[in-house]
């Protein structure tokens, strides 16, 4: 996710930007008591701009089912969207539901003298073998660990050995659980911009870091999976999230340049020829992660060794007035279809330019800010994982281990304690997906 604050460009297009940075504070309990939604039905939206085009699928009719009276929004969708069956999905379908460990590894430019202590630069906490159980014992079965790397590197851009260390023992806690680790280059966005001046250092960068992760990690077998690039943009631009004009000569750069970016981490990682990594699942967004630009016909899936290996890795904080906007609604409603469209929106273009054609997916981030407003969060929640279940769509929840702070408070764990500060968007998050994946 990104660092500190930034301002998204286009107020009408709230489809699915990216996270801020935020420090830790004080835990809370919240009060207020989930409701359980009752039958909705999904808003029609524009079909998507596939590569080729998308077979057509049944609308999903979703119901009410009876409550077990556990206080969680008891969302279903009848009639299932249609999704292949192969080797892929499959894959994708076993990753259920996610976590980030965000704020941690990924945070940068923080002028520690001792580059161990990026780790608790933001989040304020340590990450603990104890932390990873907890998820694993909560239900979570895939865990993202972003990485920002360009800290830790020398002139020559090798990698330190204590922070490479570091990132392998985390991840080893979280395939130790049997879980699904997500690795990537975070918030190196100066190292891989996806400009033709940068292009060439660019490409270095990011073969470099490649051919060391990938070394190191090549005999961990298919749960651990590598993700190209995070959110790959024009920093600093007037367009930086969003694009209103997808065949303007800049944005045909970026997207030329994030497809390059994405060809040569890839060939990087397959060329290793180690271990698992020639046939290794590998995590590719488009520009800026977000379904838009990943639905868009210049976006390209990048050409592999492997057969049907690479997944999409999108971001959507959607509705954005709700999910990520500080000053936005507090308000999203199942039955009051108050948000639900846009998400039907987004998820069905995926399906359409992706799924349908036998390519996984993943949302890598998504979650709603704390307004102090449990019971839509909950019906949030429930909406969206159920739906992106429905199409073959697994999530991973951003974390940012903060909590009532004046950042962005997407924390539901105190990680230094292991205590919820919202045990009912955990329980809400794991009752979705067993509902949604039909378990």
């Amino acid at each position: 996710m990104k660092n500190r604050f930034r301002c998204i460009l286009s107020a009408g297009v709230a489809a699915v930007f990216l996270l801020t940075a935020c420090r830790n504070a004080d835990t809370v309990t919240p009060k207020a008591e989930p409701t359980v939604a009752v039958e909705a039905t999904p808003v029609p939206t524009a079909e998507a701009e596939p590569t080729e085009e998308a077979k057509p699928t049944e609308a999903p009719t979703p119901t009410e089912a009876p409550a077990e009276n556990n206080g969680l929004v008891d969302y279903h969708i009848a009639i299932k969207a249609s999704v292949p069956e192969n080797e892929a999905l499959a894959f994708t379908r076993d990753m259920r539901i996610g976590w980030n460990l965000g704020n941690c590894f990924d945070a940068h430019d923080c002028g520690c003298a001792d580059e161990m202590d990026y780790e608790t630069a933001w989040c304020g906490a340590k990450v603990t073998k104890e932390l990873i159980h907890s998820m694993k014992e909560a239900g979570f079965n895939t865990i993202r660990v972003p990485v920002s790397w360009h800290n830790h590197i020398d002139a020559d851009n090798n990698i330190s050995e204590k922070w490479m260390n570091r990132v392998e023992e985390v991840v080893g806690w979280v395939i130790d659980e049997g879980m699904y680790a997500i690795i990537n280059i975070h918030h190196d966005d100066d190292q891989f911009y996806p400009s033709y001046d940068k292009l060439n250092a660019s490409k270095k960068y990011v073969k470099d870091i490649w051919t060391q992760v990938a070394d190191r990690f090549a005999d961990y077998d298919e749960h651990v999976i590598f993700e190209t690039l995070n959110e790959p943009r024009q920093v600093g631009k007037d367009y930086e999230w969003w694009i209103n004009d997808k065949e303007a000569d800049y944005a045909k750069e970026s997207f030329d340049c994030i497809n390059q970016l994405n060809q040569i981490a890839v060939d990087t990682i397959r060329a290793d020829g180690k271990g698992h990594n020639g046939d290794r699942y590998i995590l590719v967004p488009g520009y800026c992660a977000a379904p838009e630009f990943e639905t868009y016909k210049d976006f390209k899936i990048p050409d592999d060794t492997a057969d049907n290996r690479i997944i999409i890795s999108a971001h959507a904080y959607t509705p954005y007035d709700f999910a990520l906007n500080k000053g936005g609604t507090k308000e999203f409603s199942i039955s009051g279809q108050k948000g639900t469209g846009d998400i039907d929106s987004f998820i069905r273009k995926l399906h359409g330019s992706f799924i349908i054609k036998g390519i996984p997916v993943v949302i890598t981030e998504w979650g709603s800010l704390d307004k102090d407003n449990l019971d839509s969060r909950l019906d949030f929640a429930a909406y969206y994982i159920v739906t992106a279940a429905n199409y073959g769509i697994p999530t991973v929840l951003w974390d940012n281990n903060a909590y009532k702070t004046d950042g962005e408070n997407f924390g539901i764990i105190n990680r230094a304690t292991l205590e919820w500060i919202f045990p009912e968007i955990k329980d809400q998050l794991i009752y979705s997906a067993e509902l949604g994946w039909g378990e």
